[in-house]
């Protein structure tokens, strides 16, 4: 049923106004809500049997297609062994490595009492929003959402075990597991938290030097030196012929931090997470020079992840982890869940952010700061599929750049991180021949990556370290 108007429904009266009757439309009602309207709204629409449903399906197809990225190749493979042979293999190389993930009736919880750090950033808001709408709690879990203050001290609490699982920057899970700038601890990426949802962020004095050639002696700030945004930086500047390392500065700053650094003239601006970007303009210190969907569209930022440790021991509780932070990732990526959300998730034990900030990052209208109102619906989205050749290509910008050294056997530590490591064991097992894995390729800056050629990818470009 239309949520909006239907006049050519005889079952239904015709109402120019939402279903109270006090604002013209639906969303005008949705935007009138209170917090907690909105969370009780979204627990709500949640209970429904069509988002029920949408959600096992959404779920289930999420990660069949990380398996078969390829529709082809996962129909041949569903014709040539049937659907209940399919689905047993098919588990076997989840993340979960179990049907649990996907099952109605969740097995007894080895743990229930969980610890989740977080940044508060809206990367994060399937891992946030579970919380307050009683995702984990409906699957037997009793989870603390923790706010913490930078990345450094979310990987050492993941090391310390002080958290069970945590929101992670997507390329950490890779360099904890190589013991890059910490001890070495296996460590995995269950889903991906967000696509897209970055932007470069420059000080209002530099409205006239959109040029990134013009950035020469220009002080950058990025949340981590293993982030996208580090990445991105550097790729983007390079491609301009500045190289990253010499012609400008690159300094690493907690994201609550940035606006402030950004006012007080500490940088001249920053490759960081919403809502940092939509909140330099709001308080009118800066403006949005480009959304990092302009440079890779769809590229992942943040995961939800936890080391190999804890998934061998909890295997049950991490499918009730798993299957809670899918659901809310399925319900973020309905449009018109979003501004709800943005309720949902400002308040100060979440984001402490103004709601209006949230609103324009989570719905795509927004304003840049240079006088425009923009409309990218998928500024930022949640699409939970975690592709093995976007570890590939954080690999080669990590060795690119002179974070690794010598030999890196990419596709090993990108399957290792990305998807359990005994996948095609399984698959052997039964009889069929496993798929090659999630290694779609893709463009940055209008440059083709191919996940099977991650060195001679590395030596095309003429500034790097390597």
């Amino acid at each position: 049923m239309s949520r909006h108007f239907n006049p050519f429904d005889a079952d239904r009266p015709l109402r120019l106004h939402c279903a109270c009757g006090q604002h013209h439309s639906q969303d005008e009602h949705d935007a009138a809500l209170g917090h907690d309207q909105a969370v009780q709204t979204l627990r709500e629409r949640s209970e429904q049997e069509d988002f029920e449903a949408y959600s096992r399906e959404f779920v289930e197809a999420s990660l069949v297609k990380a398996l078969f990225p390829q529709d082809a190749l996962r129909r041949r493979f569903l014709k040539a062994v049937g659907k209940n042979t399919a689905m047993a293999a098919i588990a076997s190389v989840l993340p979960t490595a179990s049907l649990q993930a996907m099952a109605e009736e969740a097995a007894p919880l080895e743990k229930t009492s969980l610890k989740i750090g977080f940044i508060p950033i809206t990367c994060a808001t399937p891992l946030i929003m579970a919380h307050p709408l009683g995702f984990y709690r409906k699957q037997g879990l009793d989870v603390q959402v923790v706010k913490t203050a930078g990345w450094a001290l979310i990987r050492d609490k993941m090391i310390n075990k002080e958290y069970d699982a945590t929101h992670f920057l997507s390329p950490m899970p890779l360099s904890i597991t190589m013991g890059l700038g910490s001890t070495p601890k296996p460590m995995h990426v269950a889903t991906i938290q967000n696509t897209n949802g970055q932007a470069i962020t420059l000080a209002m004095k530099h409205k006239d030097k959109r040029d990134p050639k013009d950035w020469k002696g220009f002080k950058f700030a990025v949340p981590f030196e293993y982030s996208m945004h580090n990445f991105l930086l550097r790729y983007y500047v390079a491609e301009h012929g500045l190289d990253p390392d010499k012609d400008i500065q690159i300094r690493v700053v907690p994201p609550p931090e940035m606006v402030a650094n950004l006012r007080a003239g500490n940088i001249d601006g920053y490759l960081g997470p919403d809502p940092f970007n939509q909140r330099a303009v709001f308080d009118e210190v800066g403006f949005i020079h480009l959304l990092t969907k302009e440079l890779w569209d769809g590229h992942p930022c943040c995961a939800f992840g936890t080391s190999g440790e804890f998934i061998a021991q909890n295997p049950n509780t991490f499918a009730a982890l798993y299957r809670a932070v899918l659901t809310a990732a399925a319900m973020a990526r309905q449009a018109k869940n979003r501004e709800l959300i943005a309720k949902v998730i400002s308040p100060a034990q979440y984001l402490n952010q103004p709601e209006a900030v949230l609103k324009q990052v989570l719905t795509g209208r927004y304003a840049d700061g240079l006088g425009n109102v923009r409309d990218v619906p998928d500024r930022a989205d949640f699409n939970p599929i975690p592709w093995q050749s976007m570890a590939v290509w954080m690999l080669t910008q990590m060795k690119r750049w002179g974070y690794v050294k010598g030999e890196v056997n990419y596709q090993q530590l990108a399957e290792k991180v990305f998807l359990l490591t005994d996948a095609k064991r399984h698959m052997k097992a039964l009889g069929e021949t496993a798929p090659a894995g999630a290694y779609p390729g893709f463009k940055v800056m209008g440059k083709a990556f191919d996940p099977a050629k991650p060195e001679a990818y590395i030596n095309g470009f003429a500034i790097k370290r390597s």
